[in-house]
């Protein structure tokens, strides 16, 4: 553990670090799921995975918005837009997976790393926020500042003494 001697493991925020960053990680799990399922299933196992799940919604209530919107948006999509998005969730979740591997192995060197990835996709969060608010997007941005602030804490408290 590299300078984890200068952090208290039984902190509050240390815990809480610890917790966010474990939730990250799954988070990033379940982005390499996603992205490696993109590629298998491909437009039309998409578009029938929507469907199937969606059904029962649709025969209570065919209007219902937010089913209507995803069988709608799904019977289009093309190739490459699946591969686009697969790829994307590969992408970040494998980056965000090991960042969190090296978080929680309290590599010094992780930090900085992770702070400059979280910067960046904060940054392009509040521009997503600017251009098309959404109640979702504050609640995450909010999230994501959290979990910025507590390992910019940690990465303080590991600091070699001098």
């Amino acid at each position: 553990m590299d300078g984890a001697a200068n952090v208290a493991p039984t902190s509050w925020s240390h815990r809480l670090f610890r917790w966010a960053v474990i939730l990250k990680g799954i988070d990033g799990l379940l982005e390499v799921g996603g992205g490696v399922l993109l590629f298998l299933l491909g437009p039309h196992g998409v578009s029938g995975v929507v469907a199937f799940l969606t059904q029962h919604e649709l025969a209570e209530d065919p209007g219902d918005l937010v089913a209507g919107f995803l069988v709608r948006h799904t019977r289009h999509l093309g190739l490459a837009t699946i591969h686009f998005a697969a790829v994307y969730l590969l992408v970040h979740g494998i980056t965000k997976v090991g960042l969190v591997v090296g978080l929680l192995r309290e590599r010094r060197g992780v930090f900085p790393v992770a702070i400059g990835f979280l910067g960046l996709f904060l940054a392009y969060q509040v521009y997503r926020m600017l251009v098309g608010p959404s109640p979702a997007l504050a609640v995450l941005i909010v999230v994501d500042t959290m979990i910025l602030a507590l390992i910019w804490k940690e990465y303080a408290a590991t600091a070699p003494p001098g």
